[in-house]
């Protein structure tokens, strides 16, 4: 009889058979082998009428991986070692479903590292599968199930939107909701008053004990009329602060930071850190490098903290040597550790040859922060001080480090330093200014601030916080620009109408009701049967009434028709999307794959067509893809396109449109009409234009040159430029050679 180990990944399946050295065969099930089907009462795989009873059936591309495992467990001892969090138990469920595993047997082998000793131990300590939390998991896969297909069919009819769920369209909303509020926004004046005393500046806080707020320029110079010269230290307090390191990552924590120092998305925060888990080949060997990164709890193991403190101890010094940091929330899912390196001695350094750059640069962000919450706190002197000038209260604070501490590893930020002074003395401000500022409007999110604000009110769990932007993105419900989120017309127009039928269950504190909900299902609080039952019937009445009462929608691409100026809309046939004019039937307008997108319109008419007008496209493929370029919106009929804007005129040499480059020159948008120069008669045959052009291959390709227009009827080129004037002695064309008028005639002296 056979040990077998079953993973969920071939990668992770090949880096453990590594360390078992043959005594287990591993195989890998490559993630979920069942899920729910798509049969039965309006395709939900539940059976509604039966206590909602889940209808599983294999995954049409796990087929063939399913049958290899049957075949290679049949009459063998078979372990189940899939992920260490709820996802994981249900699916080490689903195996032992498929493969007859009995559900009495300790089968169950749980790790939170892929190191030898862990898998070893893990091994020697199989539990049985914790029926609880596969509950748990299946209630929220037949919710979200439920809310997913019936929503996203019913938007999807009236509005033509891709999909809405329990947590995608909350995240959502919290998007457009913040849009709603940065739109809304009406700037304020305000004033504050700063006195600059060389290195240090102060800003007037009170005044006669209130709280200063200036809403007026003349207020605010009522205020800096009060001032004297003299500025009286009234307290000074010097104190001995210390400033802790925060604990180890957790999945939230470290999206958040690998997006705000790193420029990662969360989709891609995960992928690196899986690859970390899963194991890197290191002096020949695979080795998992961190611990599970799908957590909510900071805590350390007892044996990675005390092998930390004896390489904190022999790097640094025993004064280096910190407290644990342990501040996880009552409700953390899963009991396994925080993220951090399987092994301290693998410093960032240790791994870098065997490591790509973003591996290494998400590495050194577990190591660190994994590292630098074991380390003693950052000691600081903290000096307050307060002036007064007539009732005008100046406060300042300003820090000086007495011990790096965590921030050996870490860095730390420039301290703001006070100058030495003591209370009673005065002092002079070099200069005082009232300054004029407007109140800004709430900041857009950004995936660190996103993810934040879903961990801190509860929607998802940290294995679905990557997922849930990602899939806001693929259906371009949102765009990032410049690292900052906003909703899409489509986006704004899907939440508009979720708010207004079914604002009970599209909101956050249902989502994260239902979050506590699962964990009750898994503490065995409460059942997933009635969790659903008490759900259904009333979201059921809210499906019918916007089915009935919802107005059908298109939404809006945000382009234009360029011939009748109405929004565009993607419209949909039996070849696939397409977008075209909302106006049809009156204006039948595609646009085909060959063709680009109008974004807007100028009212420019086309320069060489005398009958379209100039649009601004975005090209749709190739090297261009996504770029703007100026069109004339008579195509086909007349083909003129041009990166530059035109001017409106045309080329006097070759009679194409001009146009405006980007150093704000114009230029003939013919490419080989070259670049305008002073217009100037051929030498030669004294009827063609001289055009500077550029040689396209020879030796000299690359090389700048001036050739006839009337080319090739006349073949005069010149790599000088010639000028109107003629030479005295022979009458020939002079030309400008570095500067000089010379005469290139061989036959002249």
């Amino acid at each position: 009889m056979k040990k077998i180990l079953i993973v969920e990944s071939p990668s992770k399946a090949k880096t453990i058979e590594g360390y078992l050295k043959n005594e287990y065969q591993v195989l890998s099930s490559v993630g979920h082998i069942r899920d729910l089907s798509t049969k039965g009462k309006k395709g939900l795989g539940v059976d509604i009428e039966n206590g909602f009873k889940p209808i599983y059936t294999i995954i049409p591309e796990k087929t063939k991986t399913v049958a290899e495992l049957k075949a290679k467990c049949e009459g063998n001892k078979v372990y189940l070692a899939t992920d260490p969090d709820r996802e994981g138990e249900a699916i080490s469920w689903h195996l032992a479903q498929v493969l007859g595993l009995d559900l009495n047997e300790d089968n169950r082998v749980v790790f939170n590292e892929i190191t030898e000793n862990a898998i070893v131990n893990a091994l020697k300590n199989p539990r049985k599968i914790d029926m609880e939390l596969t509950e748990s998991q299946e209630t929220r896969r037949i919710l979200d199930r439920i809310i997913g297909f019936e929503l996203s069919g019913l938007m999807k009819s009236k509005i033509k939107s891709e999909s809405a769920g329990r947590v995608q369209s909350v995240a959502l909303k919290l998007i457009v909701d913040r849009e709603k509020e940065i739109n809304a926004f009406i700037p304020e004046e305000y004033y504050t008053i700063d006195a600059d005393f060389g290195k240090t500046k102060i800003q007037a806080s009170e005044y006669n004990g209130v709280k200063l707020s200036i809403k007026s320029e003349e207020e605010c110079n009522k205020y800096l009329n009060m001032l004297t010269d003299d500025y009286l230290v009234t307290n000074v307090d010097v104190k001995e602060t210390k400033r802790e390191s925060k604990p180890p990552y957790i999945t939230s924590t470290l999206q958040q930071d690998a997006s705000s120092k790193l420029n990662f998305d969360s989709t891609k925060t995960m992928r690196i850190a899986q690859v970390l888990y899963e194991g890197k080949e290191v002096n020949g060997k695979l080795k998992g490098l961190i611990t599970y990164m799908r957590t909510d709890s900071d805590r350390l193991s007892d044996g990675f903290v005390k092998d930390a403190y004896k390489y904190i101890e022999a790097t640094y010094g025993k004064e280096y040597i910190g407290n644990k940091k342990h501040k996880n929330v009552a409700l953390s899912q899963d009991a396994h550790e925080a993220i951090r390196p399987t092994y301290i001695t693998n410093t960032p350094d240790v791994l870098k040859d065997y490591l790509t750059t973003d591996e290494y640069k998400l590495y050194q962000l577990i190591y660190n922060r994994a590292l630098a919450s074991l380390m003693a706190p950052m000691s600081l002197e903290v000096t307050s001080i307060i002036l007064n000038n007539n009732g005008l209260i100046f406060k300042a604070k300003g820090e000086k480090e007495l011990f790096d501490g965590f921030t050996k590893v870490l860095g730390t930020q420039k301290l703001e330093y006070l100058p030495q002074i003591k209370k009673g003395d005065i002092l002079h401000a070099k200069e005082v200014s009232g300054v004029k500022h407007f109140t800004q409007a709430p900041a857009r999110y950004t995936e660190a601030t996103l993810i934040k604000e879903m961990e801190e009110k509860g929607i998802g769990r940290p294995s679905t916080y990557a997922e849930t932007i990602r899939k806001n993105k693929s259906k371009k419900y949102i765009k990032t620009e410049k690292r900052q989120i906003e909703p899409t017309d489509k986006g704004t127009l899907t939440i508009n109408k979720l708010d207004e039928y079914f604002p009970s269950i599209i909101n956050v504190e249902f989502t994260a009701n239902m979050e506590h909900d699962l964990d009750r299902v898994a503490q065995s609080e409460v059942s997933g049967e009635k969790i659903i039952s008490d759900f259904y019937p009333e979201f059921e009445e809210k499906i019918a009434y916007a089915k009935k009462n919802m107005d059908t929608v298109v939404p809006t691409t945000g382009n234009f028709c360029p011939i009748c100026g109405s929004p565009l809309v993607m419209r949909k046939s039996k070849y696939g999307e397409f977008e075209a004019c909302s106006a049809y039937p009156k204006c039948k307008f595609v646009v085909t794959n060959e063709m680009t997108t109008t974004k807007e319109i100028d009212d420019m008419e086309c320069p060489l067509c005398k009958k379209g007008q100039i649009v601004v496209r975005i090209s749709k493929k190739g090297k261009t893809k996504g770029k703007e370029f100026y069109a004339c919106n008579n195509y086909p009929k007349c083909t003129f396109t041009s990166q530059f804007k035109p001017t409106g005129d045309l080329c006097p040499i070759c009679g194409k449109p001009l146009v405006i480059d980007d150093n704000n020159e114009v230029i003939c948008s013919n490419a080989n009409c070259g670049k305008l120069e002073e217009v100037l008669t051929c030498p030669e045959c004294h009827t063609g234009t001289l055009i500077l052009r550029t040689a396209k291959k020879g030796s000299k390709s690359g090389n700048s040159f001036y050739g006839c227009s009337n080319y090739p009827k006349c073949k005069f080129v010149s790599q000088y430029k010639p000028t109107n004037l003629t030479c005295p002695k022979c009458g020939k064309v002079l030309y400008d050679v570095d500067g000089e008028y010379k005469c290139l005639n061989k036959d002249c002296k």
